[in-house]
């Protein structure tokens, strides 16, 4: 099988590496692709060029594209391909709106009885402000559609809630208030062919970007997978009551779901409650998954595609994987670029996948604000932990920085 990955982050080379590793395919392309990905295979067109990349499948025979980030799947990539005859992984564009809007994922989980926080909807700046000043805080604050996992806030007082509101809301923007719930938060990501729905195992990400969960939100600072807090019990709760009706909810909506269904779920003290839906593989989550899957990637791709998931097992390896990303000085905020990254071919016993690197000259540089994903597996997820963190302070570049205690609420 000859495979197009779209997407440049680590997902992607997450992806890239584990179709090529584990005998599902011949060849994997990736556009527009990054550092780390072999120069041979990366192919220097944008994920929103729709029809330079049909070119490119037509070109070079590509059997399936498997599309990696969110805002090409809201613009519909999928449709685009299907519509010409190409297998596309992914969800078409109404099923991809359960990430492009949060209040679309809002009203179907209330609609399908999917636990969730209470919210109430706003557009602009003035009621919303209003209702901000009788709140009790903390409260969540959610920006309706793609903001790339920034377009939240939890303010503590109103001051900071202002200052949120002020920055970030124009007057046709719709947002909404939530409930701020309290307790330990896990990523579960399940596999769907519309009907079907198979979850794999759960992770935890690390939104916060300094060490005790601690600064602002980034797009995440590492993960681990298993994550103990979600017991075989819970796991089959969220695989009954929340990702189930969500699939069969988008079929009766007209819109089937083909593709990875990721919930972000709270574990409170009154159970489970998702926080938002995805339309595909998270980002850091993918990278402590993949390495645990026991099967084939392209066997579960195609199964979904083709509508048999229901003749697929799904097996994880008895093992526990972390990972941890080496981010820019300045992220989140405004961050460093074209740092010459050295000792990438110097660590032993950790798998590296590159995030936001290019290749300038014959050197990888840094090109976003995750750079690295350093990604080790183990017996245990403390071995995984001694073995990335013998290994990261190889790597080195200018303004390098990243979180020394991921895996600490399982460890």
């Amino acid at each position: 099988m000859r495979y197009l990955v779209v997407g440049s982050g680590g997902r992607e080379h997450a992806i890239y590496w584990r179709l090529m590793s584990d005998g599902s395919a011949s060849e994997v392309y990736v556009a527009p692709g990054n550092g780390g990905i072999d120069k041979n295979f990366r192919v220097n067109i944008s994920a929103t060029d729709f029809e330079g990349l049909y070119k490119f499948v037509k070109e070079k025979s590509i059997d399936m594209v498997v599309v990696g980030p969110e805002v090409p799947l809201v613009a519909g990539i999928v449709d685009f391909f299907i519509d010409r005859g190409v297998p596309c992984f992914g969800p078409k564009k109404a099923a991809a709106m359960i990430e492009g809007s949060k209040l679309f994922a809002k009203r179907i989980m209330e609609k399908y009885n999917v636990p969730t926080a209470k919210h109430y909807d706003f557009k602009g700046q003035s009621d919303l402000l209003d209702f901000l000043k009788k709140s009790h805080f903390p409260v969540v604050i959610k920006l309706d559609g793609l903001a790339a996992g920034k377009g939240v806030a939890i303010p503590e007082n109103y001051e900071e809630a202002f200052s949120f509101v002020k920055e970030n809301v124009g007057e046709s923007t719709d947002v909404y208030i939530e409930e701020y719930l309290e307790g330990e938060e896990a990523s579960v990501l399940g596999i769907s062919d519309g009907t079907t729905v198979i979850p794999f195992i759960a992770a935890q990400d690390h939104k916060r970007v300094f060490d005790g969960d601690k600064g602002p939100n980034t797009g995440g600072m590492g993960a681990y997978a298993p994550a103990p807090v979600i017991t075989s019990e819970r796991m089959d709760f969220i695989q009954k009551e929340v990702m189930q009706p969500v699939i069969d909810g988008l079929r009766s909506e007209g819109a089937p779901f083909v593709g990875i269904l990721y919930a972000g779920v709270m574990v409170t003290k009154n159970g489970i409650k998702v926080l938002e839906f995805n339309a595909r593989f998270g980002d850091p989550e993918t990278q402590v998954i993949l390495p645990l899957l026991d099967v084939p990637l392209g066997t579960l791709f195609k199964a979904a595609i083709d509508g048999n998931l229901h003749k697929v097992s799904v097996r994880f390896k008895n093992e526990h994987a972390m990972t941890t990303v080496i981010a820019s000085r300045g992220y989140p905020g405004s961050y460093e670029k074209n740092k010459v990254i050295s000792g990438l071919n110097d660590v032993q016993d950790v798998m590296v996948f590159h995030a936001g690197t290019e290749e300038q000259n014959g050197q990888i540089v840094s090109s976003g604000g995750r750079v690295l994903n350093v990604t080790a597996t183990g017996s245990s997820l403390k071995e995984a932990k001694e073995k990335i963190y013998s290994q990261i302070d190889k790597i080195k570049f200018d303004g390098a920085f990243y979180r020394r205690d991921i895996g600490y609420k399982a460890l």
